[in-house]
């Protein structure tokens, strides 16, 4: 894959959207959460999702102009509605509305209904820990995965993360799909014609498979058998139940459901820190416990330990410093949009290239 450098990526993803209607300050932040993604190593969350996303506003799926409204408050509590809007700029929008509660109260909670696919979780976990604060973020997803025993997709794979600032120069960072891989693998797999690993997923009859086409139209596996089907449990009812949105296989898929909305549903629990503990005998209480975790005898062949977030955080600095890499595919659809919404983007400018 060639690298591009983020400010070019982020100024491609921010014209085309706005191209397709989406306002230019929404349009930069939608860009920031995605190419975030692939500057992380997460590139299932990134960019490669830009043609569907521009593909279903295009279809009139998502109002790219949404405004985010509050249905119900009761305290620090707050039940959103995104409006069928960007889910990236609707659930930034809800962090901005639970921080002031959360400093005031020391946590404020939100579930977020009528929303899409936002990308990654750890994106708004990290803006939480950038802020002193610790986020704990989940939500359903379109269905993918079935409840143990069963071959029928129920759940999505219904994700839990957040992140807790440290003073390592990165947050440890958790996020994590209940499934045994995020589906999103799956998916760049079958873009490149590979097969998958054996245990990830069943076919459309619940047989065991590696071929990424049919686990596409079967299910994912649970992570850890039933101990996984029972938090994707947990996430269904706290996104779903909770924020009143779609519940299992009624959340639409933004692949395949291109007739209707998603109807997403998100939980945020955020947590003002300074609330719990003083700040610097918390930043020293964090940075000690990742010091002894690291300092761990070493199994054989280990030449380090690493906390979570750490390796994201390496992957960061090096896509920084030599450029983000982007596949081949993705490059040619951004080439498309581009040519439709006359937006300019030389795909030849790459980061170490003439």
């Amino acid at each position: 894959m060639n690298r591009y450098s983020k400010e070019t990526l982020v100024s491609v993803v921010t014209q085309l959207a706005a191209g397709m209607g989406v306002p230019v300050a929404d349009a930069a932040l939608f860009a920031e959460v995605l190419v975030d993604a692939d500057v992380s190593g997460v590139s299932t969350h990134g960019v490669s999702r830009l043609n569907i996303y521009l593909k279903r506003i295009d279809l009139g799926l998502i109002d790219p102009r949404a405004k985010l409204n509050i249905d119900r408050q009761a305290g620090s509590v707050l039940v959103l509605d995104a409006g069928n809007g960007l889910g990236q700029i609707q659930a930034r929008k809800a962090l901005d509305l639970l921080m002031p509660m959360a400093r005031q109260n020391g946590v404020a909670t939100a579930t977020i209904r009528n929303s899409q696919h936002f990308g990654a979780l750890s994106w708004y976990a990290n803006f939480a820990a950038s802020q002193g604060m610790v986020l704990l973020a989940m939500t359903n997803c379109e269905p993918a995965m079935s409840p143990e025993g069963g071959y029928e997709a129920f759940f999505g794979t219904n994700p839990i993360a957040a992140s807790f600032p440290t003073g390592k120069g990165f947050p440890v960072k958790i996020d994590l799909a209940t499934s045994g891989v995020a589906r999103g693998n799956i998916i760049a797999a079958q873009k490149k014609g590979q097969p998958i690993p054996p245990g990830w997923a069943l076919d459309a009859q619940g047989n065991p498979t590696t071929d990424a086409s049919q686990a596409l139209l079967g299910t994912v596996l649970t992570m850890a058998g039933h101990k996984g089907y029972a938090l994707a449990m947990m996430v269904e009812l706290f996104s779903g139940v909770l924020s009143g949105s779609a519940i299992g296989p009624d959340v639409g898929s933004m692949y395949k459901n291109l007739d209707r909305k998603q109807d997403v549903g998100h939980f945020f629990c955020l947590f003002d820190v300074k609330a719990f503990l003083d700040y610097d005998e918390y930043l020293k209480r964090i940075d000690e416990t990742i010091d002894r975790i690291k300092s761990s005898k070493k199994r054989p062949g280990v030449e380090e330990i690493l906390v979570p977030g750490e390796r994201s955080a390496r992957k960061a600095a090096i896509n920084n410093a030599e450029g983000v890499p982007v596949s081949p595919e993705t490059i040619a659809e951004i080439e498309q949009w581009c040519s439709r919404l006359h937006v300019a983007f030389n795909c030849h400018e790459v980061v170490g290239q003439p």
